[in-house]
């Protein structure tokens, strides 16, 4: 009796080491994966020469049709490159890659290989050298933080205060961008305000719709306005708060560098 209890026992050791071993392998891939997936992007960082400071918006601009030295590289091994999103103290430093199918770079990573954590983009209308009112980059809200999972933090005021501003550089100029807004939205709600339909504001009274409105369901208040013929930035990813739930960051070009 005593033999059989304990052959009992050291069956039910192995079945629950076994159940273990099982639950832990999707969590060793996922943390595979993010390492992986982090490896490549330092990798494509350390291809970028670049300073991590703001710099001088006078002197960001290039004057010249000349693709940056800091991005030529990269765009001759990818031509679907359009810029580098830098928001400096945060993970959010990759590259802006846009192309004829807006769904390729969802799923597919800098180097077109199949990757769940894809890459930040703009959909194919979008005009990256002479943007409209708002350019709008889409990316990612993954687990680990990569990719826009940083945007959430944002949800904090305290955490918006450390990290104001955007830099932005397209193929031939530096952009640097202020925070004015941060919010959540539904895409299903039809009383949810339509911000990625919006792209150019030709009237003052389109203009206001817009900067009315991502005012008004800011999570609180920046202090930074805006007036008809500046430029924004908008940051758009996944939230989990509601099912087609987006978290939305909007920031406007400093006027100095138009």
């Amino acid at each position: 009796m005593h033999r059989r209890s304990k052959k009992k026992f050291r069956f039910l050791r192995i079945l629950l080491l076994l159940i273990m071993i099982v639950c832990l392998i999707p969590v060793g891939q996922a943390y595979y994966l993010s390492f992986q997936h982090e490896k490549q992007q330092e990798k494509l960082r350390n291809r970028v020469a670049k300073s991590t400071e703001i710099k001088d918006p006078e002197k960001e601009s290039l004057k010249d049709s000349k693709i940056s030295e800091k991005l030529e590289n990269l765009y001759k091994e990818n031509n679907d490159l359009i810029g580098w999103l830098t928001i400096t103290g945060t993970k959010i430093d990759y590259p802006v890659m846009q192309c004829e199918d807006d769904e390729y770079y969802l799923h597919h990573s800098f180097y077109k290989e199949k990757d769940k954590y894809g890459c930040l983009y703009v959909r194919s209308m979008a005009d990256t050298n002479t943007p409209g009112t708002n350019f709008i980059i889409y990316g990612h809200n993954m687990r680990d933080g990569s990719m826009f999972g940083t945007l959430d933090d944002y949800r904090s005021e305290s955490f918006y205060k450390e990290h104001t501003l955007i830099s932005f550089s397209t193929l031939y100029e530096e952009r640097t961008y202020e925070i004015l807004s941060v919010f959540s939205s539904q895409i299903q709600d039809e009383n949810a305000f339509p911000y990625y339909q919006f792209y150019q504001a030709d009237t003052q009274e389109e203009f206001q719709y817009f900067y009315n409105n991502i005012k008004k369901i800011s999570l609180y208040d920046t202090e930074i306005t805006a007036e008809f013929g500046d430029t924004f930035l908008t940051l758009s990813t996944c939230s989990n708060d509601t099912e087609d739930g987006r978290f939305v960051v909007v920031a406007k070009r400093r006027k100095s560098e138009k």
